[in-house]
């Protein structure tokens, strides 16, 4: 089994467009396509692991939001990227990879909680790391980045603290870009000197 190509890809599936790419393979595939392809690529091609799902909001762009996949074949040990863009801006909606790859219900889990992309057809579709009445999506681009104060999900806590879930300060974090290199990103490297209570001057 070799390699596969963008080009060999879209000679079998005229639907396939290329995708820009500075390392895999990557195409893109039309949401109702999706199931056919992934299933072709399991089962013809030897992509037999689902590495990665990712829900990507492009922010201004239409369709705004889509869905990243890797897939690997380890036989010939390459990853493949799919791209897949949710038609409705507003309510975006792509199939469910759950009946050809297990491993997709949690990716998918996350990408419904973070971003708020619907899979249909997953078996489960509820929050992973958010609690289940959290109303945002904290990986949109509208979320700001030091996140949103939020009353706290169980009643009795709330009541019995008076507290709320606060939004995080500014001093690092995964949502804030260090815009240099990867050491400038780490969190020992930013000025974490000030808090709540020492505000920064």
């Amino acid at each position: 089994m070799s390699h596969v190509t963008a080009e060999s890809l879209i000679a079998g599936f005229p639907y396939l467009t290329g995708r820009p790419s500075l390392d895999y393979v990557a195409v893109d595939v039309p949401a109702e396509k999706l199931l056919e392809f992934a299933g072709a690529l399991r089962d013809t091609h030897g992509f037999s692991m689902l590495a990665d799902v990712a829900g990507v909001d492009w922010d201004k762009a239409s369709p705004r939001f889509s869905v990243v996949y890797h897939f690997y074949n380890g036989e010939t040990k390459q990853f493949l990227r799919v791209n897949c863009a949710a038609p409705d801006d507003a309510d975006p909606v792509v199939p469910s990879l759950t009946p050809l790859y297990g491993i997709a219900n949690w990716h998918e889990r996350e990408a419904f909680d973070l971003v708020g992309i619907r899979f249909a057809g997953h078996p489960d579709l509820r929050r992973i790391l958010m609690w289940d009445t959290y109303p945002y999506h904290p990986l949109r681009k509208e979320f700001p980045l030091a996140g949103i104060d939020t009353d706290l999900p169980a009643e009795d806590v709330a009541a019995e603290t008076g507290e709320r879930v606060i939004a995080a300060p500014m001093a690092g974090g995964p949502f804030v870009s260090h815009g240099g290199t990867l050491a400038d990103g780490e969190p020992r490297a930013l000025d974490q000197s000030w808090n709540e209570k020492n505000p920064k001057l």
